[in-house]
């Protein structure tokens, strides 16, 4: 076993490819998975169940909600997130996890944009997006991340002291603000990425839903960014 490592994957309506994605990660001999089923309306929960996964309900909408419930449930000290539509390659649970098993890193982010991408895995705006996001966090705190990629690994007690408080999608910028200001070790590594195996994107697939996720994102980054400048040392 690499270590005592959960894997969470929030889900919506991933019926189709969700068993694949357990499936997945459970070869790469880590702890337990963990799906969060966000209120779907398909057999997503027990096609989860099925393939392995511990299945945890939360009902109330939201990326972040769902994320925090399965920290809740999480049975080990060190949490690696990844989506449930495919897209994230679960052969790289090891390399995220790895600096934080060994008490290298804190925080590890996988970056989509520095890995080999199938063609179209990532819209031109997401791309844009990640990158802006790179930029200002280097700017704002002197790390070196390219990516929001959901795909990342941190130590449970770190994850709980940061005070993460964004319930949609922006949880995942925020905990990489929140690391970054905290001072934590923070790691990032190529990943590789691939076009969703199944169901229907919550953001990219949709020009209004994705218009709403970029703007909670910079609003997100806003107010945090001015937050965390006024926070006591």
């Amino acid at each position: 076993m690499m270590g005592p490592v959960s894997v969470i994957i929030p889900c919506l309506n991933e019926a189709e490819p969700i068993g694949d994605v357990v499936r997945e990660a459970l070869a790469q001999n880590i702890a337990e998975v963990i799906v969060v089923d966000n209120g779907s309306t398909d057999d997503t929960a027990a096609v989860a169940r099925a393939a392995g996964a511990r299945v945890v309900s939360e009902p109330t909408p939201g990326y972040g909600r769902a994320c925090a419930a399965g920290v809740a449930a999480a049975r080990t000290p060190i949490l690696c997130f990844l989506d449930g539509d495919g897209s994230d390659v679960a052969s790289f649970i090891p390399a995220v996890c790895a600096p934080v098993v060994t008490g290298a890193a804190d925080f590890v982010m996988g970056s989509r944009l520095r890995g080999v991408r199938e063609p179209g895995s990532l819209t031109p705006q997401q791309m844009l997006a990640a990158r802006l996001a790179g930029l200002l966090l280097r700017q704002a705190y002197g790390v070196a991340f390219t990516d929001m990629s959901p795909m990342r690994a941190i130590r449970a007690d770190r994850l709980a002291a940061l005070g993460m408080q964004e319930m949609t999608y922006g949880w995942n910028l925020e905990m990489q603000m929140r690391a970054a200001a905290g001072g934590l070790r923070c790691h990032e590594i190529a990943v590789d990425h691939r076009c969703r195996r199944g169901g229907e994107s919550k953001v990219s697939g949709d020009l209004v839903a994705g218009m709403k996720a970029a703007w909670k994102i910079s609003t997100t980054f806003a107010r945090l960014a001015l937050q965390l400048r006024r926070a006591p040392a």
